[in-house]
């Protein structure tokens, strides 16, 4: 009588171990950037309170923007408390400057600026990044989705052209 082997073949194992390295190879990428946007957001929450003194900051000086300093005369500022993701952060003139830890993954000695765009009547403030040195695509693509960027923030509205009254027949 034949035996009739049971098992998988050689082709079939090696369909398989194909088709899990070209998911693995998609896969990895795509989750690398999920752990760096993570950590870009956990950055982005950690300077919040920073951003609410400054625009407090803000609206108490008329929408100016210039007193508004860590440690500055007058100015409820508070200091920063470095976190898993940020070294350190500073406000000099309400602009702060937020440096990564490298373990972040978004490059070496990386900075991310928010430049405060009080509108005005300095009632509100957007904030918009700009000094960004940040070597990573995904890193900048989240920055631009969630601020302003510098050259589009608000800023008094242009006048609205003079009505001409219509010709005479």
């Amino acid at each position: 009588m034949k035996r009739v082997q049971q098992g998988f073949t050689l082709i079939e194992l090696m369909i398989v171990v194909a088709i899990i390295g070209i998911l693995a190879a998609v896969a990895i990428p795509q989750y690398q950037n999920y752990v760096i946007k993570s950590r870009i957001a956990n950055v982005m929450s950690s300077v919040d309170s920073l951003k609410t003194a400054v625009a407090v900051c803000i609206q108490e000086n008329g929408g100016i923007a210039t007193n508004c300093t860590t440690g500055g005369a007058n100015v409820e500022i508070p200091a920063f408390t470095p976190t898993a993701e940020v070294t350190t952060a500073t406000v000099t003139a309400g602009v702060i400057t937020a440096t990564l830890r490298d373990a972040v993954g978004a490059g070496t000695g990386a900075q991310i600026v928010f430049t405060p765009a009080p509108n005005p009547a300095g009632t509100a403030v957007t904030w918009a990044t700009a000094g960004v040195s940040v070597t990573n695509a995904a890193v900048t693509t989240l920055l631009a989705k969630n601020n302003v960027p510098t050259a589009a923030a608000p800023g008094p509205a242009p006048a609205p052209a003079p009505a001409t009254p219509p010709a005479a027949p």
